[in-house]
């Protein structure tokens, strides 16, 4: 069963790309025809204090989350020249409504969020948001019992997803959305093309063209037997106690010690004794972006000594990131113009909050190394990169999963990383 959402904003126009934009579409055309890859969704149990929707009046509220947030209603003009942003004031979105049995609402959403996940966007015809709802027996009658949205890594990133969860989420409980209008990605851009942007992004060019030109995973290692890109996936418990227990002793954040540790067993692998990595950072820190709903997120540049003993790299690590940290806010196009550093290596960390630092028993810690379990959940045949580390939170523990391209890292290897960073953590935390 299919129903619709007709949005009528006040707004529309065109524009060139933001910077999040520009480094996500270059992304994207590298790993075309497996852009799909970027795809990400969310499901949304409808909230008790809803009462009971159907699925015309939950697209009702959705209709106006689009209205709202201007990304979600922005589609790419491709042309001969630079690709633009395309702002539309009307239109029709599409829904898939699916029903579930009795308990089994959370599955069914989960499986359908994936399924749409599952093909790639067109992004120039396409809305950049797809909409599935979970009913209960009859999808005619039946009141919705969780909202599936699956985004266009154009329109928003992690962060700018959670703020368009959150808007609907509120939207169901109380009827309508409320607030100040959301910021739209065409004043970005025109401000990232002014003055003061252009300083911010002079600024960042100064950092990346002083470093040195720097790949980590430079030599072909093996011919792929089959698709060359995996994802290796490890659930682990331990991982999450001892960077919490880390973190206690060092007086700083999960982030700085996973940081440091990735730092560090990313310079064993490839036997430098300086690691050179591009985390993303969401670039969320001005009052004009916190609440906007698009991608911001970029590569920052992080450079690190890890030649050192562990304890060391990580104490040294926090100044490092916060130089990663500002120079991630960057134009791709100067990016490009000045051959910056790509040392084919990233690092992604996509909680939403940093669970803090909290001591553990040695003991503990080290039982819980009994609960950890790998996976291979993906591959494919193209990638725009050749490590990609990005860390989660699972429930219990940590998620961390490495997707490389194993003609530079074979799956034997890429599962002894994560072995061998669960063990760098663990034996640092274990430490008297």
């Amino acid at each position: 069963m299919t129903v619709f959402a007709e949005f009528r904003a006040a707004d529309a126009g065109t524009g060139p790309l933001t910077w999040g934009q520009r480094a996500i579409w270059q992304t994207i055309e590298r790993t075309a025809p497996d852009d799909h890859y970027f795809n990400f969704g969310n499901v949304l149990p409808v909230p008790k204090g809803a009462g009971a929707m159907r699925p015309g009046r939950v697209m009702e509220l959705v209709a106006a989350l689009v209205e709202r947030h201007a990304s979600l209603r922005t589609r790419l003009g491709l042309g001969t020249g630079e690709p633009w942003q395309r702002l539309e004031q009307n239109g029709r979105l599409a829904a898939t409504v699916v029903a579930a049995a009795p308990g089994q609402g959370a599955a069914v959403a989960e499986r359908l969020r994936d399924e749409l996940a599952a093909t790639v966007f067109d992004y120039e015809k396409e809305w950049p948001l797809r909409v599935g709802l979970v009913t209960g027996d009859d999808p005619a009658s039946g009141a919705v019992t969780h909202v599936v949205l699956v985004f266009c890594h154009l329109a928003a990133d992690g962060h700018g997803a959670e703020i368009a969860l959150r808007d609907l989420r509120m939207s169901l409980l109380r009827g309508a959305l409320t607030g100040p209008p959301a910021p739209r990605p065409l004043e970005l851009a025109e401000w990232q093309r002014g003055t003061e942007g252009r300083t911010v992004a002079a600024n960042a060019a100064a950092y990346w063209n002083a470093c040195a030109r720097t790949e980590m995973f430079a030599d072909r290692a093996n011919e792929p037997d089959g698709p060359p890109i995996w994802r290796a996936e490890l659930a682990s418990t331990a991982v999450d106690l001892a960077v919490r227990t880390l973190a206690a002793r060092h007086a700083t954040g999960t982030s700085s010690v996973l940081l440091a540790a990735v730092a560090t067993m990313t310079g064993r692998f490839t036997g430098r004794g300086e690691c050179v990595l591009l985390p993303i950072v969401n670039n969320r820190f001005r009052a004009d972006t916190a609440r906007i709903v698009s991608t911001l997120s970029q590569e920052g540049l992080f450079r690190l000594d890890v030649a050192g003993p562990f304890e060391q790299v990580l104490r040294a690590s926090g100044a490092a990131a916060l130089r990663s940290y500002r120079s991630a806010y960057h134009d791709p196009a100067d990016r490009v113009a000045g051959d910056w550093v790509q040392p084919w290596c990233c690092y992604n960390d996509m909680r939403f909050a940093d669970p803090g630092p909290s001591a553990h028993e040695a003991r503990q810690v080290r039982d819980a190394l009994a609960d950890t379990r790998l996976t291979w959940p993906l591959s494919q045949d193209k990638l725009n990169c050749r490590f990609c580390l990005h860390v989660s939170a699972a429930e219990p523990g940590l998620r961390i999963s490495l997707t490389a391209d194993t003609a530079y890292l074979a799956r034997q290897d890429m599962e002894r990383y994560l072995l061998e960073l669960e063990a760098l953590l663990v034996d640092a935390a274990c430490q008297a």
